[in-house]
Parts: structure tokens; sequence; C-alpha cells
């Protein structure tokens, strides 16, 4: 049965309360490190398929690590799967009218009389999850053909493309944000006649409106119709808290409790224009910001907020990493108290160009061949040499060069 939380009426009153962590921006110099390794160049024209490199997830092989992998979603370019040296192991194509947004791994999903790991994948293009069966040899799609929308009543709600987005999944649930929304649902997967479906748990919708310290009210700038929308998300399922980037506005803490949301939400770190006055302008469509009167309410994160993704040391222990896209960062927090921890970028290096606008980001602390402490893999916006194209792919990053302690 679908339960809608009760606690979405008081975030507004509690975003005053919400805690954003102190930091000192002079003391945290950016650590500078580069990519070992990147996948081929995805090219977002009708030469390339229209594939565009968006979010990755990483599959260990408990039977053969050096066999783990890496899939990445390309939009209407479907999925792609990659080996641990980067190369191209599979290409999936969308369903007609699909369009693969977000992927996230759930291990350990009872199947049949099984235990297997799945990709759930997000397609906004048709409002629906799709989940694939991984092993050492690929990706199975096993999605029910009835599985059912996500959001939209009916096809022409599906057809305003105000679909499913991001995706982060835990137990045998996965968390889902609704484009140009402040919706996020929870779905229960479920197995049914040898295939996968899935059934709303549970709904939350965030702010849209902000009371600022100075008593007055904020609503970040969007095209019209438009709500601010959530597309990175992680959860800590240690923990049962769920990490949400609400793109224009900050990075949210929400707990979990079974397939529910069990607590107001919570904000980690604001982006730095909160609060700034915006103006959408219809002709270049684009919000012009009057940073001139910008009140200084924000954190240190340029928007977009994007891409987290957690990387355990024990039970509890370990950082949270989340992308600040407008300015091509990465900042790094402790995952017990989101205490801030240090910044870095990844330049351009002998074996890679950089990461640059970056919208998804996977990590694992397990010990892979190449990578003792364990492995990170960032989409890059903006992959070079492009030949005058849009290209996107990407990278994979020692997780020793971050300098953290174990």
């Amino acid at each position: 049965m679908q339960r809608s939380t009760g606690i979405a009426a008081f975030v507004a009153l509690t975003t005053l309360a919400a805690g954003v962590p102190a930091f000192a921006e002079s003391a945290r110099p950016v650590r500078e490190i580069t990519a070992t390794v990147e996948t081929p160049a995805l090219f977002d024209d009708e030469a390339g398929g229209d594939a565009n490199a968006d979010d990755p997830a990483i599959w260990i092989n408990a039977a053969d690590r050096s066999r783990s992998l890496v899939i990445g979603t390309a939009k209407n370019g479907g999925l792609r799967v990659y080996d641990l040296a980067g190369r191209e192991v599979q290409s999936i194509a969308t369903p007609e009218g699909g369009r693969f947004n977000n992927v996230d791994i759930l291990t350990g999903f009872t199947f049949g009389k099984r235990k297997v790991d799945v990709a759930v994948v997000t397609d906004r293009g048709l409002d629906k999850l799709r989940i694939y069966k991984i092993d050492a040899s690929g990706l199975t799609d096993i999605t029910s053909a009835d599985a059912p929308l996500l959001f939209s009543r009916d096809q022409s709600e599906v057809e305003e493309q105000a679909t499913g987005y991001g995706v982060a999944v835990y137990d045998r649930y996965a968390v889902v944000s609704r484009r140009h929304s402040t919706r996020l649902g929870i779905f229960r997967l479920e197995e049914r006649n040898g295939k996968v479906t899935y059934r709303t748990s549970d709904t939350l919708d965030l702010p849209r409106t902000f009371r600022l310290p100075d008593g007055t009210n904020w609503s970040p700038c969007a095209e019209p119709g438009e709500e601010p929308q959530v597309e990175g998300m992680v959860v800590d399922a240690e923990a049962g808290v769920l990490y949400a980037a609400q793109e224009d506005v900050a990075l949210w803490r929400i707990n979990l409790e079974g397939g529910v949301f069990s607590s107001i939400p919570r904000i980690v770190e604001r982006v730095s224009s909160y609060g700034t006055p915006a103006t959408y302008d219809a002709e270049t469509e684009e919000c012009v910001v009057d940073t001139a009167n910008d009140p200084g309410f924000g954190g240190r994160i340029t928007a977009d907020v994007e891409g987290a993704t957690i990387y355990p040391t024990g039970r509890r222990g370990g950082y949270l990493i989340v992308s600040s896209q407008g300015d091509s960062r990465f900042f790094v927090y402790d995952r017990r108290d989101n205490r801030p921890i240090s910044i870095f970028t990844v330049t351009d290096g002998p074996a890679t160009d950089g990461v640059q606008h970056s919208d998804g980001a996977a990590v694992t602390s397990t010990p892979l061949p190449g990578y003792p402490r364990g492995l990170l893999v960032l989409h890059d916006g903006e992959n070079t040499p492009d030949g005058g194209r849009t290209s996107t792919n990407f990278k994979y990053v020692d997780f020793r060069t971050l300098n953290l302690p174990s």
C-alpha cells in the first residue's frame, strides 16, 4: 500500500534549524589529482547514437575481483558496461522511447531460490525502472513486462517528462526522484513469475520555497512550471540514511526505516547561491543570478549539487563524496557526522584528461587489481579531445590519490 509521509509538511519549518557544517575555506586547499583510466568517448549526436554518459555504478565480482564491472548510463544511448581497464564489454539499448538516466546496484536480491546482484536503472523516457541481473558475463534484463509507471498517472503525463530521474537502492527498495519536481518515492522491488516489478512504499516532497535567516522567503530560479529537482542520491544502508542532492538548493540527509522516510530532512550543506535572487530569461532559457544582492546564506557547493557516493571504512566510518558540478570540484565529508574533510579536483594527467561538470559518481572501498584501497568512478561532462562534438565518458580514479585516512 502506498504511504505518503506526513513529515513533508514540516520540512519548510525546519530549514533554518538545518545544520550547515562550519568550515574555513582558506584552511582547506583544493587537492589536485588525476585519473588512471578513462572509458571510450560517447558522443551525443546522431553519428554517436545520441549517447551521453551520466551516472556510473561499480559491481564487485565476489568470485573474481579482476572481473568486476563498471556500469554507466548513456541516456538515449542506453547502458554501457566496462571492465576495470575501461574497455566497453557490453552495450544495452533502451526500449523504444526509453532514456536511461541513473543506475545503482543492489547486492543479494532474492530472485527465485537464490541471491543475485541487480542493476536498477531509471528510464526517464518511459517513467519506469528497469532491472538487470548481473554476472561476470554481463547484464540480463529481468524487468516485468507489466512494471508500473513510477510517478505518472498515464501515458500523456509520461510525455511531459516529469518522470523517474535519480535512483539509490538499499535492502529491496529503490529511492527514486522525479524530474522537474521535489518528489521522492520509495519503491519495493518484488519478484513475480520469474521477473522483477515494484510498488510504491512511500513518498516525500522536499521544499520548493525556503525561509531565510532574515525572515524572507526564497525559491530557486527555474523554468516556469518546474520545481527544484533531485538527481544525485546515495543510501547509507548501515546508518539508515538517504543523502539527496537537490540541485539548486542543498544536499539533504533523510533517515529511512524499512520502506519509509522516517525523519524530517536536514541540510548537510547548501549551494553557494542559496537565497540569492535570480530571474528566468525566456530568450536564453537561463537564470540570471543577481550576485550583487547575494545575502551570504549559501555554502561552498556551486550548483548543481550532484553525484553523491559513500566510501565505507567499517560499519559506520568512511566518507561521503559529492560533486560540486558548477565549478568541477568535489567535496568530502565525514560519513558519521558530515563534517567537511577535504576538497579535490581531477585535472589533466598523463593517462587521461580531467573531469569537468561531473553529474554522477560511484566509489568502492573493496580492493581491486590496480586499486588496492578502492576505486572512484566519475562522470566527465566535457571529455577531451572531442573533435568538435559533445563528448562525455567516465574516469577511473585510484582512491589512494585522495590522501584520506583509512
